[in-house]
């Protein structure tokens, strides 16, 4: 039935329109929005934080980030731990973006290097850079600093080192178009310039008051080497804290903890050397020396967690010799558990699942630890059956009258024997109370008394 109505024909472009509007508006819906990490970091840089910022970068590279912001306020560190950062830097197919930051921040020493090789280098109002002159840590003294200033003859060495760090980093401000002559006055002077004298003498790329305003500042921004510029339109910002494992390890590598476990380790074997069989101290020591080589970077984490874990195995074979009632068990256990700590590496931002096969044997030592404690102390406790020791509330007989003296059989052996309860006349069942030497002290048994 034909109502009388009629509808307006549109014309087939328009449907046409329709449809591609919609689809690319799903499209940009759907599209992924550009993911920023943020690594803050506040310390010195040692072996613990060399692992965390270049494991950021990784993590950065293998997410597809479109940058990584290294928020850095650092006195310095050591000079190995600074390179692998500063290679990493300069090798990362993210953009890095290193952000002096809070106010009152500092990149001093190899935060100037680390600073400097970023593709983007900012800082925060209040904060200073500089003062990059290598220094020694001094043996004598275990954490105090050697400055440059010396009287008479200079130092060959001490020379070489700065003028080779001179050269590495006028090398990274090259590369990164930044002010390669200050660079040479910040190592050779110690000079330290605030965050707008950074910028006003091309040290630095920006000054930014908050991270937004950074990422604001970035957004767009082209970098050598890289094809695209930077987007950073509708941002998702992600920070990677450090794992619990890694401020551990951070903590280990302060230079006023790391010579603690110079002496502690020192002292330790030492002790044992001059009282042999101590055991505790030499345990102790040999772990302390271990672990603050790594601190200071004499050993890598892998050698070092290597060391300890030898280390352990060695205490599980001396047990074996040395009566020690568990103490080199548990000493075992702990240098195991202690390698593990710097074998087994972390993420940034949340630990990696520890392997099920290092936890469990750490269970089984600890069990097999547990069940030779165990059966240590039930032996401690059980009485002697050997020797005199043995003889004391055994049965024997009387073989001739005891008035009070006379012999009696004990665990088959004929003993002299002295009564402790009267007269004892023989044949009478009796019970060892006492040894004194080869004669036995004995009573009637109590269901012989009459």
């Amino acid at each position: 039935m034909n109502s009388g109505r009629s509808f307006p024909r549109q014309p087939p472009w328009l449907l046409f329109a329709a449809l591609a509007l919609l689809s690319s508006a799903a499209a940009a819906a759907a599209a992924p929005r550009p993911l920023v990490l943020v690594a803050p970091y506040s310390g010195i840089i040692s072996p613990a934080s060399r692992e965390y910022l270049v494991d950021a970068m990784e993590t950065a590279e293998r997410r597809g980030a479109a940058a990584l912001v290294i928020e850095l306020d650092t006195p310095g560190g050591l000079d190995a731990s600074m390179r692998e950062i500063v290679r990493r830097e300069l090798s990362s197919t993210v953009p890095v973006v290193v952000y002096v930051h809070p106010a009152g921040a500092r990149a001093a020493s190899a935060g100037v290097f680390i600073t400097m090789a970023a593709d983007v280098a900012a800082m925060t109002p209040g904060t200073n850079i500089g003062a990059a002159h290598p220094v020694e840590i001094a043996p004598e003294s275990g954490a105090l600093l050697k400055t440059a200033e010396k009287k008479g003859k200079p130092d060959v060495l001490e020379e070489k080192i700065t003028n080779d760090a001179m050269a590495y980093l006028r090398a990274i401000a090259a590369k990164r178009g930044r002010n390669a002559r200050w660079a040479r006055f910040v190592v050779a002077q110690s000079t330290s310039v605030t965050a707008g004298e950074a910028l006003n003498l091309g040290v630095i790329d920006l000054v930014a008051d908050d991270l937004s305003a950074l990422l604001k500042a970035v957004d767009g921004r082209r970098f050598s080497g890289r094809s695209k510029p930077l987007d950073l339109n509708n941002r998702q910002i992600v920070f990677l804290e450090m794992s619990p494992r890694q401020r551990a390890l951070a903590a280990l590598s302060d230079p006023n903890v790391a010579a603690i476990l110079m002496t502690l380790g020192v002292t330790g074997l030492m002790i044992e050397l001059y009282s042999p069989g101590l055991i505790f101290p030499g345990i102790v020591g040999a772990a302390c020396l271990i672990m603050g080589f790594y601190s200071f970077e004499v050993f890598s984490a892998g050698h070092a967690g290597g060391l300890l874990v030898l280390l352990g195995l060695f205490l599980f074979l001396l047990e074996l010799k040395i009566p020690s009632y568990g103490l080199l068990t548990a000493g075992g256990i702990s240098s195991i558990a202690a390698g593990g700590l710097l074998l087994l590496r972390t993420a940034p931002g949340g630990p990696r699942p520890v392997p099920a096969g290092f936890v469990m044997a750490l269970l089984l030592l600890a069990g097999i630890a547990g069940a030779a404690l165990l059966f240590a102390r039930r032996a401690l406790a059980r009485r002697s059956v050997a020797g005199t020791e043995g003889l004391i509330g055994a049965a024997g007989e009387t073989v001739t009258a005891l008035s009070p003296e006379g012999r009696v059989i004990a665990q088959g052996e004929a003993w002299s024997a002295r009564s402790l309860d009267g007269d004892i006349p023989a044949g009478e069942p009796v019970e060892v109370v006492s040894v004194e030497g080869l004669t036995l002290g004995v009573r009637r048994r109590p269901s012989s008394k009459r």
